[in-house]
């Protein structure tokens, strides 16, 4: 049996309080819906794990040694918008840039802001979507790709952004649209060494896999409150509370499977 696979977890963020309190903070939500998603697929709870990095605050990275040892990196969500020129984004774009450069065997998933930095650190662009929100349950119809990768037609996704990736930057392959935003996720494949096509260091459409009905709704609720989110948004939102989720059945699955698990005796 081999060892787990570790993934270097970059935090964008820190969840408000009263969801940090009951639900934990980045590193709990997605060491439980990777861990949640691995016990479905009957392997080992061990068989990821995530050391976490605040690139916020601290703005601390793995080493070179340290990512030697890494099999993928997950860059979080935030409540920050990724085109903000200021030091700490800027300096998680170029790390990005950097590390799929050099090191395409580590995988990159991005996760809502963090799908936007890798557009950013590979070619592409993010911009405000017009005021325009998704908030909540949202289905997302999915290209043959995406239906190929994830084994559905559509994927119904926790959102909560108003920032976009208005195109599909250069060597990536769109995976999913909506109405309100074009590019719900994105793949770039690289070839390995017998020039075959291999899964690759980029994001797949995951806005917010980690989030639970119980976390949005917390989430909308403040953020209406506060004026962040018009009225009507939040009460559409609270309309679709009930619906689907497929962040732990489907997306974290894929996820896992990108980073290798269940692949080559991990189990």
């Amino acid at each position: 049996m081999s060892s787990s696979k570790s993934i270097a977890l970059l935090v964008c963020d820190t969840p408000m309080d009263s969801i940090k309190d009951e639900h934990g903070d980045y590193s709990v939500m997605f060491a439980g819906l990777l861990r949640t998603a691995a016990a479905q697929l009957g392997l080992v709870p061990d068989a990821v794990t995530l050391d976490a990095y605040d690139v916020v605050g601290a703005m601390a990275y793995p080493t070179e040694e340290q990512l030697d040892r890494y099999d993928g990196v997950l860059i979080t969500g935030s409540k920050f918008s990724a085109y903000d020129d200021i030091e700490w984004i800027n300096t998680l774009v170029a790390f990005t840039a950097r590390v799929a450069k050099t090191r395409p065997q580590l995988k990159i998933i991005g996760i809502c802001f963090g799908h936007q930095i890798v557009a950013r650190a590979l070619g592409g662009r993010c911009v405000p979507n017009s005021g325009r929100w998704e908030v909540g349950p949202t289905p997302v119809p999915l290209t043959p790709l995406g239906k190929e990768l994830f084994g559905v037609d559509e994927l119904y996704i926790q959102e909560m952004h108003q920032d976009h990736v208005p195109e599909v930057p250069p060597s990536f392959h769109l995976l999913g649209s909506t109405a309100v935003s074009m590019n719900q996720g994105m793949v770039r494949f690289h070839e390995d060494g017998d020039g075959a096509s291999v899964v690759p260091p980029s994001p797949i459409p995951s806005r917010h896999p980690e989030f639970t009905e119980p976390i949005v709704r917390k989430l909308t609720q403040a953020r209406a409150a506060q004026g962040i989110i018009p009225a009507a948004t939040a009460e559409d939102a609270d309309r679709r509370a009930g619906w689907r989720n497929d962040g732990v059945g489907v997306i974290a699955r894929v996820m896992l499977g990108v980073y290798g698990v269940g692949i080559g005796g991990v189990v």
